[in-house]
């Protein structure tokens, strides 16, 4: 009874307008009540601050600036061999496996459209069918930085609106196409691994998503999808590295990778609900695939 209620709610919410209040509320220099709220906020999720680069919650002047704080130098090794790739982000992983037939598990008994994800692009979809997802949700007490999986050169980026549910996991199970309805971030780079796709997904009091290229992407929220190319060459080309940051969630939400067919194979340790640690191993080369093939 109280889930049907959590989700109803959900449907009836001003979700926009909960959201741009929220995000208002973190970006706030309120002095002792912003450490007040820091200290309460890292007491009830039991947020491990030893991780922090600056463990004490009086360093931030801001809830956001304590929500998308740095780690310590060395908190998260990165897979170092050449045919590896390293989670994203920290978090747990909430369905992966293979693109069937056009469509990602979101949880059981819902699927939901590689196209519609990728805001109805089917030559985009199409680099992606037959080939391999992954879903990390991200808790309020973890990390809040999205890293890259592997070196890569940003080819596109796309912000799609949309609606703002939240992502946790009693959410993914009761409300159809979550994750291609809500607000989402599309980034695209070109890898030796193939294309791959990192979406960054909003939520409810989401308070912004930035990319470390572009800065804020949806600030005002207007309703419009927007499209980004990138050169491939020169000064202004954006290449990152293996476990370089590429974005962050000011509050919350979920990261959503797509591979190619036949060019990487998941690490068989991650199952749902797998707790994931940026940097670890998420998957290797397919054997037999070669650089660039």
């Amino acid at each position: 009874m109280l889930d049907s209620i959590k989700i109803r709610l959900q449907y009836l919410l001003p979700k926009q307008g909960l959201t741009r209040l929220a995000g208002w509320g973190a970006n706030k220099q309120a002095g002792w009540l912003t450490k007040t709220v820091i200290k309460a906020f890292v007491g009830f999720y039991k947020v491990d601050m030893q991780e922090a680069r600056h463990p004490d919650v009086s360093h931030y002047p801001t809830f956001n600036e304590f929500f998308v704080r740095p780690l310590r130098d060395g908190a998260r090794p990165v897979v170092e061999g050449a045919d590896e790739l390293a989670l994203p982000a920290d978090g747990a992983i909430s369905q992966l496996g293979k693109i069937e037939q056009g469509n990602l598990l979101q949880a059981k008994g819902h699927n939901f459209s590689l196209e519609a994800l990728l805001a109805g692009n089917y030559l985009l979809a199409a680099e992606f069918a037959d080939g391999l997802f992954a879903t990390t949700y991200l808790s309020p007490r973890d990390y809040h930085r999205v890293h890259m999986p592997c070196d890569g050169r940003l080819r596109e980026m796309i912000y799609v609106p949309g609606d703002l549910f939240s992502v946790n996991p009693l959410t993914a199970r009761n409300v159809p196409n979550l994750f291609a309805r809500n607000e989402r971030l599309i980034c695209i780079f070109d890898t030796e691994f193939g294309p791959v796709a990192q979406i960054l997904v909003g939520a409810t009091i989401v308070g912004s998503i930035e990319t470390v290229w572009s800065g804020t992407i949806n600030p005002t929220r207007e309703g419009i999808i927007r499209r980004w190319t990138y050169p491939q060459e020169g000064e202004n080309a954006v290449i990152l590295k293996k476990g370089e940051e590429m974005g962050r969630f000011k509050l919350g939400s979920t990261v959503i990778n797509l591979f190619a067919p036949e060019r990487v194979e998941l690490n068989s340790a991650l199952t749902g609900g797998t707790v994931t640690r940026m940097g670890a191993l998420f998957a290797r080369r397919k054997r037999g695939v070669q650089d660039g093939e």
